[in-house]
């Protein structure tokens, strides 16, 4: 996977000569190659990641395209990277403003012979828009978490805690082929499944229970969250439930390329508020996710972007009753022009155990 090519399309519509990225996160998606260490330079003309000795011999088989540049001991990223820029007479170089350490960017404002121009809504634009292969990668991380929640349902009882059923998300995540979480699990139970971000705890699981958790498969996230109920619930839960899972469906129905985040967000609210619940609604219905669980794209009250095509966003409403109980429910959406697929497929109906 290599993001290169539309980079270099991009330079021209925002008066770049060049993009720095020196975030891994950024590396990885623009060469798809995971680092720790490194830097590349895009040019209208040319490609160079420079990077240590620990990945260099991988780093080559990336992609004939990508000039790959081994820095060596006693040599400095500055002094590679401004030959790069010096051949390619780069004067306007796009750096990642919100990645960039204040040390790393005084030392190449100093070092450098360009000027240094933000540049990471370019990166944000670009990284919304997923490619089929990222796509591809992501429907295949949430595969991995619907899996997971079919595996953890029948050990739930109440004699099990908050923090051993996070531990054993953990493990069948790993088991069933994540790299790692996309996350710490939240898993709140009883009066604590108010806590819309609560951490899990030794108290024993009882009433509604919310599990919010996700894979990292290839670099590449997933999200998902379930509110579930231990022992009968009563009206009241049952029609929190209900409006939450109306809302969602409202919202996933409103979803498509082009929406404005904030118009998404209030088809869901509207319908929250209209069942008296406005005031327990205390986050977005959703944002985006990729190589990061939370990426740029917001679908919230204050989102002026519209959202384009080929995002991948989640769809997260939810009610918190302090002290009493809360509910989440959450699937991830391929945005089409058209509508959406939903890439979550673990049913939402009300489980009750």
């Amino acid at each position: 996977m290599n993001r290169i090519r539309d980079m270099q399309a991009a330079l021209p519509t925002r008066n770049l000569d060049g993009l720095l990225l020196t975030g891994p996160i950024n590396r990885r998606w623009a060469i798809g190659f995971p680092s720790s260490a490194g830097a590349l330079v895009v040019t209208e003309r040319e490609s160079v990641f420079i990077t240590d000795s620990r990945y260099i011999e991988a780093a080559k088989t990336i992609d004939r395209s990508l000039s790959v540049v081994e820095i060596k001991t006693g040599q400095s990223y500055a002094a590679l990277i401004n030959e790069v820029l010096g051949r390619n007479n780069v004067k306007r170089l796009g750096f990642e403003e919100n990645v960039m350490t204040q040390g790393t960017y005084t030392v190449y404002q100093e070092k450098l012979d360009v000027e240094l121009i933000p540049a990471q809504t370019l990166l944000d634009d670009l990284r919304a828009m997923k490619t089929p292969e990222e796509y591809a990668l992501m429907r295949a991380s949430q595969a991995i978490t619907d899996k997971t929640f079919a595996e953890i349902l029948p050990l739930i009882t109440k004699d099990l805690t908050e923090r051993s059923l996070a531990a054993e998300i953990i493990y069948r995540l790993l088991k069933n082929g994540a790299e790692r979480p996309a996350f710490d699990p939240i898993v709140v139970s009883g009066s604590r499944s108010s806590m819309p971000h609560g951490t899990p705890s030794d108290q024993k699981l009882e009433g509604f229970i919310t599990l919010d958790f996700g894979a990292v498969y290839q670099g590449y996230t997933s999200d998902m969250t379930r509110t579930l109920c231990l022992g009968t619930p009563n009206e009241e839960m049952r029609t929190v439930y209900e409006t939450v899972l109306q809302a969602q469906r409202a919202g996933i129905a409103a979803a498509k390329a082009g929406i404005i985040g904030k118009d998404l967000d209030r088809v869901a609210r509207d319908v929250i508020e209209a069942a008296g619940y406005g005031d327990y609604f205390n986050h977005s219905f959703g944002h985006s996710l990729g190589l990061e669980v939370h990426e740029s794209l917001k679908v919230g009250p204050t989102e002026e972007k519209p959202l384009p095509k080929c995002a991948v966003i989640s769809a997260e409403p939810g009610i918190y009753l302090p002290g009493k109980f809360g509910v989440r429910i959450e699937d991830t959406l391929y945005l089409t022009e058209t509508g959406c697929e939903i890439l979550t497929q673990t049913p939402k109906k009300l489980i009750v155990l």
